[in-house]
C-alpha cells in the first residue's frame, strides 16, 4: 500500500468528504471521493488493500466496488467475494448494486470463531475533510503500475508444475512412512534388549526366591547364636518342649509356599509381557494395559502375603520368647544340649529364610523399575508419533492454501485443466473467463488448448481428504453449485 502522503491532492482543502470509517479504530478509514470508482481487496489493482492478519483469505482479490450513481448516491456491489459483503447485517447478492446512506453498516467478511465482530467493519460517514485526514488508510496507488510486472511471478512454469504433480504424492507417502518407521525403531531396540538382559535363566533364580518386608529385616531380628551360648552358660539343666515352636515353623514353611507360588505365577506373568513387548513392534496398548493390570493384581497379593508373613514372623518371635521364658522354668529337666541344637536349628532356619527375603525383594523391585521405565519410553514414542503426524497435516494443509488453489475463485482447484501457457485454473472458473475473453489471466497469452490435470485432481481429492471437515462440506458445496450452473 501506498505511503500517507499519497492521499492529498492538491485541490483538498475543507469541506465534507464522505468516508468509511472503521469501526473501533481511528485509522484506516475508506476515502470515497467524488467522481471515482472506489475498489477494495487483497489484490494489487484495487484503491485500497486490505491484507487480513488474522485470516490472509477472508478478504478476496477484488472484494467489493463502490461507486456513485446518475444521482450522485454512493452505491456498493459485492464482487462475487468468497465471504460477502454485508450491508447493516444483511448479505448482499453478488453483483448486484445497493445505495449507501450515512450511518449504514458495511462488513467485508464474516466473524472467526470464537470472535462476535468481523475483522473490517465500517460506518457510512460524512465529515470535514480536516477530521477525516489524519485517519485515512493509503491508497494502492503505486502498486497498480507494478502489477503487470509483478503478475507472471505468482505461478508455477510448466516444469515446476509437472515436478510438483509428479512429486507430492510421493514426498507425502515419504513423510508419512518416516512417520511411521522412526518411532517403530526405538520400540524393536529396546524390545530386544529387554529381552536380552533379562533370560530365562536370569529370570528364574529372582522369581522362584522369596521376598520379605524391610521391617522384618531391621530390629525384629531373633537372637542369634552368641545369645545362645550365653544362655547356656547360665544353664545347667534344660528340657525341651518343641511342640509349639515346631507348629509355628510349620505354619511359616506353607506360608513360603505359598509366596514361592505367587513368584512362580509372577515369573510366568514376567514372560507373557516380554512375548508381547517383543510381538507387537508399535505397541498394543490394551493388551500392555490388560498385563500391568495382572501384574499390579499379583503385586498386591504378593504384598499382603508378606504382610501375613511378617504377622506370622512377629508372633514366631514372640512364641520364641515364650519358649524362652518356659525353658528358664525347666532349666533342671531338660538338658542343655538338646536346648542349643533346637534353638540354633531354628535361628539358622529363620536367618536363611530372611536372607532368602532380602535378595527376592532386591531382584523384585529392580525388574519392576525397569518394567516402569520401558513403560514410559512407550509413552513418550507414542506422543512423538502423533506430533509428527499433526506436523504432516499442517504441512498438506499449507501445500492446499499456497499452491493448489485457482487464482480466479481463490479455491482448491475444482476439475483443474492446464493451459497451453502452462497455467493451472478450475475448468469451471476459466470457463467463465473465456465468455469475456480468450487468454490467460496471468500471463495474456491466446489460449489455444486446455487439457485436464488428473495428478493435481487426485493429489486435491486425497488431501482435502485429511482435512477438517468444514474445509470437505464447502468443496462438496461448491462443486454441486457449479454443476447445477451448468
Amino acid at each position: 500500500m501506498g505511503e500517507p502522503g499519497s492521499l492529498v491532492r492538491g485541490d483538498r482543502a475543507g469541506g465534507r468528504r464522505w468516508c468509511l470509517r472503521r469501526v473501533g479504530m481511528n485509522a484506516e478509514w475508506l476515502l470515497l471521493e467524488d467522481g471515482d470508482e472506489v475498489t477494495v481487496g487483497r489484490g494489487f489493482g484495487v484503491t485500497y488493500q486490505l491484507v487480513s492478519k488474522i485470516c490472509p483469505l477472508m478478504i478476496s482479490r477484488n472484494h467489493c466496488v463502490l461507486k456513485q450513481n446518475a444521482e450522485g448516491q454512493w452505491t456498493i456491489m459485492d464482487n462475487k467475494s468468497l465471504n460477502g459483503v454485508w450491508l447493516n447485517r444483511e448479505r448482499l447478492e453478488p453483483l448486484e448494486v445497493y445505495s449507501i446512506h450515512k450511518g449504514d453498516h458495511i462488513q467485508l467478511g464474516v466473524p472467526l470463531e470464537n470472535k462476535e465482530n468481523a475483522e473490517y467493519e465500517y460506518e457510512v460517514i460524512e465529515e470535514d475533510w480536516e477530521r477525516i485526514y489524519p485517519c485515512l488508510a493509503p491508497k494502492n496507488d503505486h502498486i497498480i503500475g507494478k502489477n503487470k510486472g509483478l503478475r507472471t511471478k505468482r505461478k508455477f512454469s510448466l516444469d515446476e508444475l509437472e515436478g510438483l504433480g509428479a512429486e507430492g504424492p510421493s514426498n507425502l507417502k515419504c513423510k508419512i512412512s518416516k512417520v511411521s518407521c522412526e518411532p517403530g525403531q526405538p520400540v524393536k531396540s529396546s524390545g530386544k534388549s529387554e529381552v536380552a538382559s533379562h533370560p530365562p535363566e536370569y529370570l528364574d533364580p529372582k522369581l522362584t526366591s522369596l521376598e520379605p518386608s524391610e521391617k522384618t529385616t531391621g530390629a525384629h531380628v531373633s537372637p542369634g547364636p552368641v545369645e545362645v551360648v550365653e544362655l547356656q552358660q547360665k544353664k545347667q539343666k534344660k528340657t525341651s518342649n518343641p511342640s509349639a515352636s515346631q507348629s509355628s515353623l510349620d505354619l511359616f514353611r506353607v506360608t513360603m509356599s505359598r509366596i514361592l507360588k505367587l513368584k512362580t505365577q509372577m515369573q510366568e506373568k514376567q514372560v507373557a509381557v516380554l512375548n508381547v513387548k517383543k510381538q507387537t513392534q508399535e505397541g498394543n496398548s490394551k493388551m500392555i494395559v490388560k498385563m500391568e493390570q495382572e501384574l499390579q493384581d499379583l503385586q498386591s497379593q504378593l504384598c499382603a502375603e508378606q504382610a501375613q508373613q511378617q504377622a506370622r514372623v512377629e508372633q514366631l518371635e514372640k512364641t520364641f520368647q515364650e519358649e524362652e521364658q518356659h525353658l528358664q522354668g525347666l532349666e533342671k529337666e531338660q538338658g542343655e544340649e538338646d536346648l542349643k541344637q533346637q534353638l540354633a536349628q531354628a535361628l539358622q532356619e529363620h536367618q536363611a529364610l530372611m536372607e532368602e527375603l532380602n535378595r527376592s525383594k532386591k531382584d523384585f523391585e529392580a525388574i519392576l523399575q525397569a518394567k516402569n521405565k520401558e513403560l514410559e519410553q512407550t509413552k513418550e514414542e507414542k506422543e512423538k508419533v502423533q506430533a509428527q503426524k499433526e506436523e504432516v497435516l499442517s504441512h498438506m494443509n499449507d501445500v492446499l492454501e499456497n499452491e493448489l488453489q485457482c487464482i480466479i475463485c481463490s479455491e482448491y482447484f475444482i476439475e483443474a485443466v492446464t493451459l497451453n501457457c502452462a497455467h493451472s485454473f478450475c475448468s469451471y472458473c476459466i470457463n467463465e473467463w473465456m465468455k469475456r475473453k480468450i487468454e490467460c489471466p496471468i500471463c495474456r497469452k491466446d489460449i489455444k488448448s486446455k487439457t485436464h490435470s488428473l495428478v493435481l485432481d487426485n493429489c486435491i481429492d486425497k488431501m482435502v481428504d485429511n482435512l477438517s471437515s468444514e474445509v470437505k462440506e464447502r468443496r462438496i458445496v461448491l462443486i454441486r453449485e457449479r454443476k447445477e450452473e451448468r
